[in-house]
């Protein structure tokens, strides 16, 4: 089999303004060129003749930065055509920042501004003194989540520090807001000690109605987490752990359907037993799942193995009932499905015709997969991914919207295993039999009705479960 060309990605895409000369075969040149150089034309807008030139402004598709520069210089090298100006769109999108402030109380006379500020803002003061809960109500902590971060773990770059970590905070805010109607900030700190951490966001919490913790490393992410829930009133939510484990369930409950498996039935590897592998196991052992083996870079994950940090040997005592030993490919043997949050092009083609018959595999590794979908698409039942340039997208998107909304309208304290268990089968609900594919086993970010749904499903969970104020 021969290696896949490299995929070109709107992450890489580059806005050139060209001037062409009017002429016949011009344009076939350029777009020739471009070709060639391993770019994919996105898009060619705003045409304007000017004399015996054509301005053109080109959107280009590049595999890498590499390919970026390569496609420029093939392009200003072309006779007939000048570049005037060129930029990276991924960069440009994120100049200045992707969120801002904005009121929500209009100050246009003196009467607005009495009662928004001095003095009416004292009588308001006055009643949350006398009774606290009144500030859920009454103070923007009725719908403000805090993205908290040391960037230590973020995406799959590892330790990049907190102000290389604010790109995806701000990200996340965006998100938030867009997709659950949740004004969520970016709170980035210059610390790496778990207690500080903790003591940081307890001083801060009077501000929030909800803690989402992010890019924070394990295991000192379970630890903060945990310390966190027991000290606050307010729900705390590690997304990297819960969100991930909530989709991957939604999603590993359709690809069940498409191949023909029950859930009670089927074996799972995980690669990765960091903070999002733990959480994916404990939520498949909460769904019925009743085999599941994992592994990190030192091999298989079994009770009595050296040195395993806390996690890991909850994670040991909890799964692995058949005490595998040795490394990916000895755990992969006849296993249903593979769930990776590990690393890049760690899976072979091997390891996949090992599998059951109709395996699913969830190769969740950003930015680069664990073996690459064009490898395998027709060696499994199901493929899914965590880029969004691929179907099936394992995106906690879906997720940590909707938790979130329905969290802070239940004025919920906790966020517990059965809410994360409604919202999986809430997001999975949102795919119908009519629609449920090998290439649709989840549905899509953009559909409104999927954090509406994941809202009302969380809440009523809260409800159920006591936990709310």
């Amino acid at each position: 089999m021969t290696e896949p060309e490299e995929a070109t990605s709107t992450q890489y895409s580059v806005s050139m303004l060209i001037r062409l000369t009017n002429k016949p075969g011009v344009l076939g040149r350029l777009t020739t060129a471009i070709g060639k150089a391993g770019g994919n034309i996105f898009a060619i807008e705003n045409m304007v003749t000017r004399g015996p030139f054509l301005e053109r402004a080109i959107v280009v598709n590049a595999s890498s930065v590499d390919n970026q520069t390569e496609i420029t210089k093939v392009v200003a090298a072309l006779e007939d055509i000048e570049l005037l100006n060129c930029y990276d769109r991924t960069m440009r999108l994120h100049e200045g920042g992707k969120i801002e402030v904005l009121p929500l109380a209009e100050v246009s006379d003196i009467d607005d501004l009495t009662m928004a500020y001095s003095p009416g803002v004292a009588r308001v003061c006055t009643a949350i003194a006398e009774d606290e809960k009144l500030a859920d109500d009454l103070t923007i902590r009725k719908n403000t989540v805090a993205i908290v971060s040391d960037g230590t773990a973020v995406l799959g770059l590892g330790d990049i520090g907190p102000k290389a970590a604010m790109p995806v905070m701000e990200g996340k805010a965006l998100l938030f807001k867009e997709f659950g109607k949740v004004d969520a900030f970016p709170i980035c700190l210059d610390t790496k000690d778990p207690d500080e951490i903790i003591e940081t966001v307890v001083r801060l919490a009077p501000t929030f109605g909800g803690i989402n913790l992010e890019d924070i490393a394990a295991p000192g992410a379970f630890y903060i987490e945990e310390q966190l829930k027991a000290r606050l009133d307010i729900p705390v939510f590690h997304d990297d752990q819960h969100g991930t484990a909530v989709v991957t369930l939604a999603g590993l409950e359709n690809a069940l359907k498409v191949a023909g498996k029950k859930i009670e039935d089927i074996s799972v590897v995980i690669s990765g037993v960091g903070a999002a592998g733990v959480a994916i196991g404990k939520i498949l052992i909460g769904a019925g799942v009743g085999r599941i083996i994992g592994v990190d870079s030192r091999g298989v994950i079994y009770d009595g193995r050296e040195n395993l940090n806390d996690s890991k040997q909850w994670f040991a005592e909890n799964t692995n009932p058949g005490d595998i030993q040795g490394s990916l490919s000895d755990a992969m043997a006849g296993v249903d499905v593979f769930i990776g949050v590990s690393a890049p092009d760690i899976l072979t083609l091997d390891d996949i015709s090992s599998m059951a018959d109709d395996p699913i595999v969830f190769a969740m590794a950003n930015p680069d997969p664990e073996i690459s979908p064009e490898l395998i698409t027709n060696e499994v039942a199901v493929m899914a991914t965590g880029r969004s340039d691929y179907p099936n997208q394992i995106n906690n998107v879906l997720a940590f919207p909707g938790i979130f909304r329905g969290a802070l309208d239940a004025k919920a304290t906790d966020i517990t295993e059965n809410m994360k268990l409604a919202a999986a089968k809430a997001i999975a609900a949102e795919v119908t039999a009519e629609e449920l594919s090998p290439t649709h086993i989840v549905p899509s970010v953009f559909d409104p009705a999927v954090s509406l749904n994941v809202a009302e499903a969380v809440a009523a969970a809260a409800i159920a479960d006591g936990v709310t104020r």
